[in-house]
Formats: structure tokens, C-alpha cells, sequence
């Protein structure tokens, strides 16, 4: 008996940082307006729903993708799940009826498990049954990332989600979008990792810029990440930057206030900005800046979500920058707490 069908009308796996998945909702339903939402895991996973056919709903989120939406992943197949190696047998039967492979395809294989449930096997176990599968009978290849096609599995406590992607539609090549970065020796902070996370998802080169700006730099974690890229960079910060940085010979150490610092016009072609404390004073300080930035010039900024109004807060600092930041792109990314990333460029 088949334990397996596909659901009734379009369906995703939509994913978002914890606590965070509700303003997802909001966002996507403004794209659906017949959405409806199923959390499958508290604030965070969400299976979403709607009678818009599975091209059109992609590429309205491809369009317009939303800032708290981290990750998505269709849904072809649910199915009853046991959590015993039985599994295997419906996986492998899902698999073996796939249509869209091609000899040489890569193909990765992406599993997440509900936390908190008990199974008889791992995610890896999973990858590790169905990649011999595929390649014998597809002649695929195997791979981690950079694939071709996505298998993503999703298991629930009874029930399993199933679904088979370009990467490009699951709004990241990650599964669930949490993207990782191994910590090196001697790294200065974890928020590093957020710049990292900033430049894949913006689809930027930090090597390709010049001259920087980092204001409120300290300790330097971003710092030291752009002095790794080859810029010049001015670190703006009246705490103290991290001492390995401080003898760099492409490094500016301004430690004051941005209020007492003068810096020439139509200089720098990169801002960075990882303030804490209150968005709409830091979109304040970051307007001093905006005249030393050249036309053209980018900027990567943290906004701080101190009063749970999201978009309201976006939008207020984006007007303090007014006509002369264009706004790029907002992401609450992986690496971002209560906070969302801001991609903006100085107009012409």
C-alpha cells in the first residue's frame, strides 16, 4: 500500500529564524493572499499553502522575497512516517519515480528532523541509503553543494514532506538556509560570520571594493574580514578595536565618536555598519557619512529590532537616508539575531 501522495494544492516548507517565522507569514501572504500557514516547528517552520500554481507562487517570491523568509522548499510528496528504518523503503520508492534527472546531474540530498523526536536513523543515514540508489539508477552524482537539483526531506513526528528543487527556488543553496562558516584561529567574533553570510547572500566581493568604512568597528570582526579582502579601511569606534588589528598597515583607527570625525567627500566605495543600540540613531550616524561615500558606493548595514516592529523600523531608517540610499535588498540572515541586514547604494 502506498503511504505517500502529493498534497491537494501548492505547498512549501517555508523557514525563518526563531521567534521570527510570523512576520515570514505576513510577508509571504501579501504575495498569497489565500496563504495558509501550519507551524510544524514553534515560530520557526511553517508549512505554507496556497491555490497559486507552484511556478507562479516561486516566482512571485523570487520577485519580491521576503526578509524574514530564510528558506523554502517544495512539496511534491507527504507521506506517513513511521521513524523506523521502514522509511527507507517509501523514501527509495519516492525516489525511484523521479522523472527530472539526467546522467552527470549533481544532485544533493538535504534532510532535516523535527527536534525533540526520536528516530531509528540520522539525516546523514538518509543521504547515505538514497545517494547509491540515484546513481545507479539515474547516474548521477552525489554532491554537498553546488548541485544541480535539491532533494529536500523534512520529517515531522508522523508525517514526512518531500519535494525536488533547483537550488535557486529554495532562496538558498543551504538546507533550511543556515548557512556555515568554520571558526578559525584566532578569529576576532562571531559577527564576522554575518558579513560572510552578507556578501554570499548579496552576491558581492568584498575584493572587488577599495576603500571602506566600518563604523562602530570594535572589537573588528568586520573589520579584520575586509582587511583579509585587500581594502583600505577606516574603522570608526571610540571602543577599542581588537590588538592584532591595530598594526595593519591598511587600517584607519578613528576611536571616537563619528560626531568628531572629518573625512573627505566622494572617498570610500564601501560602508559597513554593525551597530547596537537604536536603528533610527544609527541611520542618523550613518548620514554623516553618506557624503564621504562615493556615487555607487555600497552599504551593508545592521538593523537593530528593538521594539518588534519590523518593517516599521526598515522603514523609518531608510527614510532618515531619504533620495540618497537606494535600497537594494533587507534579510534577516542566518547569522542575524533580532536584527535584519540592509543592502543599500549611494545614488548617482
Amino acid at each position: 500500500m502506498q503511504t505517500f501522495q502529493p498534497p491537494a494544492q501548492t505547498c512549501f516548507i517555508g523557514s525563518a529564524n526563531p521567534h521570527h517565522a510570523v512576520y515570514a507569514v505576513e510577508e509571504v501572504r501579501r504575495l498569497w493572499p489565500d496563504l495558509t500557514a501550519k507551524e510544524l516547528e514553534e515560530n520557526e517552520i511553517v508549512l505554507l499553502t496556497t491555490s497559486t500554481d507552484l511556478e507562479s507562487a516561486l516566482t512571485l517570491l523570487k520577485q519580491k522575497e521576503p526578509m524574514f523568509l530564510r528558506h523554502v522548499q517544495p512539496v511534491e510528496q507527504v507521506g506517513v512516517l513511521t521513524r523506523s528504518q521502514s522509511d527507507f523503503e517509501t523514501f527509495a520508492a519516492i525516489a525511484q519515480q523521479e522523472t527530472r534527472f539526467c546522467p552527470g546531474d549533481k544532485v544533493a540530498i538535504q534532510v532535516r528532523r523535527t527536534p525533540g523526536i526520536t528516530y531509528d536513523y540520522t539525516a546523514f543515514g538518509v543521504k547515505e541509503k538514497l545517494d547509491p540508489l540515484l546513481v545507479e539508477q539515474f547516474g548521477v552524482e552525489p554532491v554537498v553543494r553546488d548541485a544541480d537539483w535539491v532533494i529536500s526531506l523534512y520529517l515531522g513526528k508522523d508525517q514526512f514532506y518531500w519535494g525536488v528543487s533547483h537550488p535557486a527556488d529554495n532562496l538558498s543553496d543551504w538546507s533550511g538556509g543556515m548557512i556555515r562558516f568554520r571558526q578559525e584561529l584566532g578569529q576576532i567574533s562571531r559577527a564576522k560570520f554575518k558579513l560572510l553570510e552578507a556578501e554570499t547572500r548579496f552576491r558581492l566581493d568584498f575584493s572587488q571594493f577599495h576603500r571602506a568604512i566600518d563604523l562602530g568597528a570594535a572589537p573588528g570582526g568586520w573589520t579584520s574580514l575586509l582587511l583579509e579582502r585587500g581594502l583600505q579601511v577606516t574603522a570608526i569606534d571610540p571602543a577599542v578595536l581588537h590588538p592584532s588589528l591595530l598594526s595593519h598597515p591598511q587600517l584607519t583607527y578613528l576611536a571616537r565618536s563619528v560626531n568628531h570625525v572629518n573625512l573627505p567627500n566622494q572617498t570610500f566605495d564601501l560602508l559597513v555598519c554593525d551597530m547596537n543600540g537604536s536603528p533610527q540613531q544609527m541611520a542618523r550616524l550613518v548620514e554623516r557619512l553618506l557624503p564621504t561615500l562615493k556615487a555607487g558606493a555600497t552599504g551593508i548595514v545592521t538593523v537593530k529590532l528593538l521594539h518588534k516592529k519590523p518593517f516599521q523600523t526598515v522603514k523609518e531608517v531608510l527614510a532618515i537616508w531619504g533620495k540618497t540610499m537606494r535600497f537594494i535588498a533587507a534579510k534577516q540572515l542566518y547569522h542575524n539575531r533580532d536584527e535584519v541586514t540592509l543592502y543599500v547604494q549611494k545614488e548617482d
